[in-house]
């Protein structure tokens, strides 16, 4: 009878560990993948340095970006942290 007690008890707490920790996780990873799939040339992004740019050309595996300065960087297409949304000025 004490089996079943301590059954539950590890159910439970495997429930809590995949609603908590697992699950969100690959939702994180399933939209970070979506929007490496949906990069296309002139996107502004933003890399997981930080660094600020638009891309220049897309590979299978990387992406060149055009920074401020005119400089052209390589990156991995996983570096690439989200798209910037590029700011209007407001009159």
């Amino acid at each position: 009878m004490a089996s079943y007690g301590f059954l539950i008890v590890l159910l439970v707490m495997f429930a809590v560990f995949y609603f908590l920790i697992i699950r969100p996780q690959r939702k994180r990873q399933g939209d970070h993948q979506r929007l490496i799939d949906e990069l296309q040339k002139g996107d502004n992004v933003i890399t997981i340095g930080g660094i600020h740019g638009k891309i220049e050309s897309i590979g299978e595996y990387d992406v060149i970006l055009t920074v401020e300065d005119g400089s052209k960087l390589k990156f991995l297409k996983n570096s690439i942290m989200g798209k910037q949304q590029v700011e209007e000025p407001q009159f």
